[in-house]
């Protein structure tokens, strides 16, 4: 079990797709929005084109994790990555985290790239458990989890300081016969 397999995932709304080098322009803008370099990257985060283009060309090659590119499938457009990594494969866990560009948000497409990520590393990887963590006043991302069936396990209290003010972080889980009965009844 591991990630060296990058799928092609097909939503209604979206297609999740493995990254190439020519995806570091629209992922250049993309991170470069306030509300992604708000809830996502450090102050002091450095980026610059070439990086990215190493980043996302890389990404194809690392058989410990799964980064795809979230496409509106309507127009084919990059809006955003979605991404497994951290992976434990004792434990048959990883970390999932998200980011989506301001033309991805507001649709449904980052609840269905959730869903169709989170779907392929407990039925298709063989994961027992994917979790993540997000800032306390994030509730468009929490709302996202939420529905595709994360579970608050935990905040750690003013665990950030971002702009002026302290900020939880709140850790959240999915375990696998969650999603199962989740996918049953629901999907």
């Amino acid at each position: 079990m591991d990630f060296s397999v990058k799928p092609l995932l097909t939503g209604e709304k979206t297609v999740l797709r493995p990254f190439t080098e020519a995806d570091a322009d629209a992922m250049w803008e993309i991170i470069h929005d306030p509300e992604v370099v708000r809830f996502t990257f450090p102050a002091d985060a450095e980026f610059t084109p070439e990086r990215l283009r190493d980043w996302y060309g890389s990404r194809a090659g690392r058989p410990d994790r799964l980064d795809l590119a979230v496409t509106d499938r309507a127009t084919g457009e990059l809006v955003g990555e979605v991404v497994l990594n951290e992976w434990d494969p004792d434990a048959r866990s990883c970390t999932f985290r998200t980011l989506l560009g301001p033309r991805g948000r507001g649709r449904g497409l980052g609840t269905e790239a959730t869903r169709l990520i989170v779907g392929h590393g407990f039925e298709n990887v063989g994961l027992h458990r994917i979790q993540l963590a997000l800032y306390g006043d994030n509730s468009r991302a929490r709302r996202v989890y939420e529905k595709v069936g994360f579970v608050v396990e935990g905040v750690r209290r003013e665990a950030a300081y971002r702009e002026g003010e302290w900020v939880d972080e709140v850790l959240m889980a999915l375990l696998d016969r969650e999603w199962a009965g989740l996918s049953s009844t629901v999907l």
